[in-house]
This record gives C-alpha cells, structure tokens and sequence, in this order.
C-alpha cells in the first residue's frame, strides 16, 4: 500500500512541474513577458477611479489620503489606459516618490506587462511635474 501512495505522489509531482513549464512556455507566448515602456498619465489611487471613476485636480486630496492609507496607484493615461503600478523589489524610491503625487501628471519608466486583463507598470524611475516658471 505504502508503494502504491509512493507512486501516485512521484507521479502527481511529475505532472505538476509538466504543466508548470507548459504555463511559462504558454505565458512567453501569450505575451506576458514584461516590456520596457515610459508612460506619461495622471497618478490615481485605484480604489476611489475604480470603484466610481474619481480622477482629476479635485479629487487629489483624497486620492493622496487614499494612497498614504495603502491603497494602490495607478497611472491613467490620456487615452484611458489605467495601469497599477508596482514596486520595484530593486529600488522603491521611484514608487514611494510617487506617493506624494496624486493627481499630479507624472512620466514613469519601467517594465510593463499584462495579466489577466490588468496592465501592470513596475516603478523604476519617475519624474513629477514640471515646476513653474519663476515669477517675473
């Protein structure tokens, strides 16, 4: 009995890793291998644009309370692409610099993929606003 359960767990073992290298063979081709890309747009917190499409100069109080309570970002572009951003595991100064951005117009460069529908841009770098001319 012990041989019998010996080999359906050997076999068991063997079939997991046969379909986990066909589902990274499948996602190479499937075009989830992440791409470098610069991607200029608007930092929304995703719970408040998600949930009722909140966006723009008026709501960026509440988008910063949003992200500083932990809600994620996202970087909605003018043509309507919303991507979540993600840490870099690397450097999180570029995503935690975005932190204090919302509603602002940002440019950010990193590796960007997509996954089950959800565009995904890794923070490596990230540039805010441009300042204002001084005053004359």
């Amino acid at each position: 009995m012990k041989r019998i359960w010996s080999v359906l767990a050997v076999a068991a073992a063997v079939a997991c890793f046969g379909f986990g290298v066909v589902s990274a063979e499948e996602k190479k081709a499937a075009g989830h291998e992440a791409k470098p890309a610069t991607i200029s747009g608007e930092l929304v917190d995703m719970g408040c644009y998600v949930g009722h499409g909140a966006a723009g100069e008026k709501h960026a109080d509440c988008a910063s309370k949003c992200i500083a309570g932990g809600m994620p970002m996202g970087l909605l572009t003018k043509e309507g692409n919303l991507y979540l951003l993600t840490m870099s595991h690397e450097n999180a100064d570029p995503y935690n610099k975005l932190k204090a951005m919302a509603g602002k117009q940002v440019k950010v460069t990193g590796p960007a993929s997509e996954r089950a529908g959800i565009k995904t841009l890794e923070v490596a770098s990230a540039e805010g606003p441009a300042a204002p001319p001084p005053a004359k």
